[in-house]
């Protein structure tokens, strides 16, 4: 988990760095290219204010000499005036040292283009290109442009000089501004970092307690973000583990209950024929045999539970109708509900379409049903056995008029070895092994199983086995023929 914090901290501060770098870089160019247009701007307002300047000297001199002196001590009063309209800033301000503060030049062409001021002196008496000279403000005078003038920046800011200053300690101030920031959503990122981790340090400590074999912890679920979704299935997961423990648990003791109660007939006799209490005959023998066929009865019907819930249970599936197969069934029941004096009726409304079955397994599912409602249903009542078409495939229902299942035993019914009433035997309930069968059997053909109920008023179980899609294709090109 130390990792994991790692790397997401990792992850946040290199991400955070790489926005500072860029914003930084960004804000220092947005910077650079705005104060150059102010520069630009304040120039041409400079150049224009200068221009009339030099045009007046020329005016009365004819000529630009002495015109450098005229500029400096005009430029002083000007920025002067801009900076407070106080006399001595005139003083201070005069020369060109005010200029190369500003980061500005100054300089002058005559009529051809030759330099005649600079500021800076580096291009005095140089003839400049039109190019170069191009957007100088130009200076007329009797309507005649007897030269230009313009206002420039210097090629880069000097160190010392104010603009210079400036562009550093706004570049400066964006960088500190943008580490505090990355400093903030780093501590930020921390913090919620930690919300991040603790769910799942608690998820690890909670999965290292199931593996030592404790099923009763859980996670707290805090939100209903992802984290919490993992905590609920962690949770999920954890209740149906120690429900399949649960489960296995009361297997093992059931099945060990099942075949104690015949072991121990089967021995008691042996015992007692060993003894001589009971004569070693043939109704012995046939006792003991009885015994031996429950036992094996027992454990075909867990072993083909135990197929039918791998899905390695193979099907004989074969065209099969569905309703001579309830006839068939309804039959072989008919003398023991002769016996407890109950009716037994087929309800089967119109002609059902064949499905791809395995005869067998279907026969064995009416079997336990028609058996579980036979043993439930008092004399004079009556368990029917309906089947009809739907939509989906054939429906199958076998209802009983008894006294119907209890709310609370409904989600239970279909589970190995519930029986609803704990104190029957099997000599009186059965093993509690036919209704898994019936639903194992009906899912493995792709079918569904339900129960209906209310206590006093009998119980309906109801399977639906699916259409086949290939035979009812078969079918449908047959009628078009």
């Amino acid at each position: 988990m130390r990792r994991l914090w790692v790397r997401l901290a990792g992850a946040f501060a290199l991400v955070i760095l790489v926005g500072v770098l860029v914003t930084g870089w960004v804000a220092s160019r947005a910077t650079a290219g705005e104060f150059q247009l102010y520069t630009t701007r304040v120039s041409q307002l400079w150049a224009a204010r200068l221009a009339p300047i030099a045009a007046d000297h020329y005016a009365r001199n004819g000529r630009w000499d002495g015109v450098e002196a005229v500029l400096q001590s005009a430029s002083g009063l000007a920025m002067g005036d801009m900076m407070g309209g106080q006399g001595h800033m005139g003083e201070m301000m005069s020369g060109w040292q005010s200029w190369e503060m500003l980061n500005l030049r100054v300089i002058l062409l005559d009529g051809q283009g030759r330099v005649v001021v600079d500021s800076t002196g580096a291009w005095a008496g140089r003839a400049l290109a039109p190019k170069d000279a191009a957007g100088a403000q130009a200076i007329q005078v009797n309507n005649q442009t007897v030269g230009s003038l313009m206002v420039t920046s210097l090629d880069a800011p000097l160190a010392n000089s104010p603009a210079g200053e400036f562009l550093d300690a706004l570049n400066r101030s964006t960088l500190a501004a943008a580490a505090a920031a990355g400093l903030v959503a780093l501590l930020l990122g921390a913090f919620l970092f930690q919300q991040i981790t603790a769910p799942l340090r608690l998820l690890i400590g909670a999965a290292q307690q199931i593996a030592r074999g404790d099923l009763r912890v859980r996670v707290p679920v805090r939100d209903g973000d992802e984290l919490g979704q993992v905590s609920q299935a962690f949770n999920r997961m954890a209740e149906s583990l120690a429900q399949s423990q649960t489960a296995r648990r009361n297997l093992i003791a059931d099945i060990a209950h099942e075949l104690r109660t015949p072991l121990s007939v089967m021995r008691a006799n042996l015992e007692a024929m060993l003894d001589g209490v009971l004569p070693l005959d043939a109704e012995q023998a046939a006792a003991v045999h009885a015994q031996t066929l429950l036992l094996a009865r027992l454990v075909d019907d867990l072993r083909l539970l135990t197929l039918a819930e791998a899905g390695q249970l193979k099907l004989e599936r074969a065209p099969a109708d569905l309703a001579a197969l309830a006839r068939d069934v309804l039959g072989r029941f008919e003398p023991a509900a002769r016996e407890k004096n109950v009716t037994l009726t087929l309800d089967v409304p119109g002609a059902l379409p064949p499905l791809e079955v395995d005869a067998d397994r279907i026969t064995q599912v009416l079997q336990n049903l028609v058996a579980n409602a036979l043993h439930y249903t008092p004399a004079d009542g009556t368990v029917t056995v309906g089947a009809r078409a739907g939509p989906q495939g054939v429906e199958v229902s076998v209802g009983d008029s008894g006294g119907g299942i209890a709310p609370a035993d409904l989600p239970h019914i279909f589970d190995r070895f519930y029986r609803a009433d704990r104190s029957r035997t099997r000599a009186s309930g059965g093993s509690g092994l036919g209704l898994a069968i019936v639903k194992q059997l009906v899912e493995a053909h792709g079918g569904r199983v339900r129960v209906e109920s209310e206590p006093g008023k009998g119980a309906r179980l109801t399977f639906t086995l699916p259409r086949d899609p290939l035979s009812q294709s078969s079918r449908s090109s047959a009628e078009r023929r």
